[in-house]
């Protein structure tokens, strides 16, 4: 739990040598002290999101559930923390951490319940660790979670001054005879895409690549987006989908989804098809964002690396059954999702795979630059 070792049963002075050794606890407290306001904010049914204790009490009975299965996800934001640390801009990776595990949750029928984070540094900046916590706290209000404790380290040595990591975790809930994938995914089943906000946090090693090679800071204005700073445009916070796609279940017809991560739409639709089928994407259905644009551009990928480094646009995908596709679509964009449908199941062999139709052709004239 966000917790600094008790001190009250050391000999006298050996605050005084931990201190010397680096670890703060008197500063651990401090940062447990203001962060506990930002847990109270995330309270839900089933948890009082108290800070402090040795581990967390969560109700399950209290959510409602007739025959819950728990689903668990732990994640991280990657190298996109580096890029936030350089710019002084870290309230939007504590969301990041937030969506990364509760995307992950609700892809499976699961709604969030809980979650727990790991921050680690080699000195505890308090203001730089509640500029996360606040992020945190703010995601988990969206994906209607409660932050129920977690873990700040110092480890000097082990991270320079100035470097820190950060890990998520989260469990949900679902009915035992609501788990996705479902089964019965067969050609003709539609698939949509949800738009993404951005990057999201993943392909972020090949960003700071491009940047470098371009000879790009983070502080210079984005090529892609008028008025921006590369900062603001790339280090956009990840979109959480819980509500709208814990919506399109309930309503019917939803029978799988896959959240776009690394490996981007072509290894990340294949994990919740079964055998024996494809999923056709259509490029020229959705357009090219203008970072990806500007990042094929100046990085000289080709189509099938953009597609598999990045999420293209599309930050999560449904397969749906046919008759419920303009349902389901009008349910989401009602929900504030901007919608497309990119593609159908068809027949294949062997094992699921990703084919991008018209791919060369879309992404290569879509506008990198203003």
């Amino acid at each position: 739990m966000h917790q600094a070792e008790d001190e009250t049963n050391r000999g006298e002075g050996a605050s005084d040598r931990y201190r010397e050794a680096g670890v703060d606890i008197d500063r651990g407290n401090a940062f447990v002290a203001r962060i506990a306001p930002l847990a109270r904010s995330t309270r839900r049914a089933g948890s009082e999101a108290g800070l402090g204790g040795f581990g967390a009490l969560f109700d399950l009975a209290a959510c409602g559930f007739r025959d819950p299965v728990l689903v668990a996800t732990t994640d991280g934001v990657g190298t996109k923390l580096l890029l936030a640390l350089r710019a002084g801009r870290l309230e939007g990776v504590g969301v990041d951490l937030v969506a990364m595990c509760v995307n992950d949750l609700v892809v499976q029928g699961a709604e969030p319940l809980f979650f727990l984070d790991y921050l680690a540094t080699g000195r505890l900046d308090l203001d730089q660790g509640e500029a996360v916590m606040r992020g945190i706290a703010a995601g988990c209000r969206e994906a209607g979670c409660a932050l129920v404790g977690g873990e700040t380290a110092e480890m000097p040595g082990l991270y320079a001054p100035g470097q820190m990591d950060l890990a998520g975790f989260a469990v949900g809930a679902v009915e035992r005879d609501q788990i996705l994938p479902r089964p019965g995914i067969a050609p003709g089943d539609v698939i949509l895409g949800l738009a993404s906000s951005g990057v999201h946090a993943n392909g972020f090693s090949l960003v700071r690549l491009i940047l470098e090679e371009r000879g790009l800071g983070i502080d210079d204005p984005a090529p892609f987006a008028p008025g921006c700073t590369l900062a603001e445009a790339l280090l956009e916070p990840t979109r959480i989908y819980v509500g709208s796609a814990l919506a399109a279940v309930r309503a019917g017809g939803v029978k799988a989804m896959a959240h776009i991560t690394g490996g981007g739409l072509v290894e990340n639709l294949p994990r919740v098809l079964p055998e024996g089928v494809v999923a056709r994407l259509d490029a020229r259905a959705w357009p090219l964002p203008p970072v990806f644009a500007w990042l094929r551009e100046a990085g000289k990928l080709r189509p099938l690396e953009l597609a598999r480094t990045f999420n293209a646009g599309l930050g999560l995908v449904l397969v749906v059954a046919p008759e419920r596709a303009s349902a389901l679509r009008a349910l989401l964009t009602a929900r504030g999702e901007s919608v497309v449908e990119a593609g159908r199941i068809e027949p294949g062999s062997g094992r699921p795979r990703v084919i991008i139709d018209n791919a060369e052709e879309a992404w290569a004239g879509a506008r990198p630059r203003f």
